[in-house]
C-alpha cells in the first residue's frame, strides 16, 4: 500500500512519498505512469494543471509536450526560467492513459481527483505560495472553487496569495476561438507578467 504520513514537516519528505504513490492504481484506476510534478523549497509561484500527458508520463517531467510549449509561449519564458519560477503540480499526478475511443487522454474520475488532493493540500501548507496559477477549468475548480473560465483575466485575491487563472493551452477546446476570451487571456498574461516582475525585483 502507498505510504502517507498523517502530517508532513518538510517538502522533501512529502515529495518522496508522492513519487512512490500508487493509490489510484491500488484503487483499480488504469493509470499509465508514476506521479509527475516538479519543484523545490522556496518557490512562491504555484502552477496547477489537470494531469500529465503521455510525454510527461514517459519523461516524468511536467509540461514537456505541446501544451507546455504553448504555455511557455504565452508566458514568454524559456524552459530554464519556467522551471525555476514555478512549482509544477496537477489535480492528478499520473498520466491517465487513453480513453476507449483512443482519442486524446482519458478523463480522470472524481475519485482519482479526490485521492490525489492530499498531495496538493500538503504542498500548499508547506510552500505557502504567494502566486497561484490554475490552468484549465478542472484546476480552477479544484484550487479556487469556481466553475467557469469567466474568471480568466481576473486577479483573485486570497488570504495571503493572489490567483491568476488561465485556460488550458492544449488546443482541444474552442474557448479561445471567441475574441472576448482571447482578450481575457491577454489580460491574465499581462497580470502575470506584472506579478512575476514584482517578485523578481522584491
Amino acid at each position: 500500500m502507498t505510504g502517507r504520513q498523517a502530517s508532513y514537516r518538510s517538502l522533501a519528505s512529502l515529495q518522496r512519498d508522492n513519487r512512490a504513490c500508487r493509490t489510484c492504481a491500488e484503487a483499480g484506476h488504469p493509470i499509465e505512469s508514476k506521479p509527475v510534478f516538479e519543484g523545490h523549497e522556496g518557490q512562491r509561484a504555484y502552477l496547477f494543471g489537470l494531469a500529465p500527458g503521455i510525454v510527461e508520463g514517459e519523461e516524468r517531467h511536467p509540461w514537456r509536450g505541446r501544451a507546455g510549449k504553448a504555455l511557455r509561449r504565452w508566458l514568454e519564458m524559456d524552459e530554464e526560467r519556467f522551471y525555476q519560477t514555478f512549482y509544477l503540480a496537477a489535480v492528478t499526478r499520473c498520466y491517465p492513459g487513453k480513453p476507449a475511443s483512443g482519442r486524446g487522454d482519458r478523463t480522470t474520475t472524481p475519485e482519482e481527483r479526490r485521492l490525489c488532493a492530499f498531495w496538493q493540500e500538503w504542498e500548499m501548507r508547506l510552500l505557502r505560495p504567494k502566486l497561484l496559477v490554475p490552468v484549465g477549468g478542472v484546476a480552477i475548480k479544484r484550487l479556487l472553487g469556481l466553475n467557469s473560465l469567466a474568471c480568466v483575466g481576473e486577479r483573485i485575491d486570497l488570504e495571503g496569495a493572489v490567483a491568476i487563472p488561465l485556460p488550458h493551452p492544449s488546443g482541444a477546446s474552442g474557448w479561445l476561438n471567441d475574441p472576448g476570451n482571447r482578450a481575457r487571456l491577454e489580460r491574465a498574461l499581462a497580470l502575470l507578467q506584472s506579478l512575476l516582475g514584482d517578485a523578481r525585483s522584491a
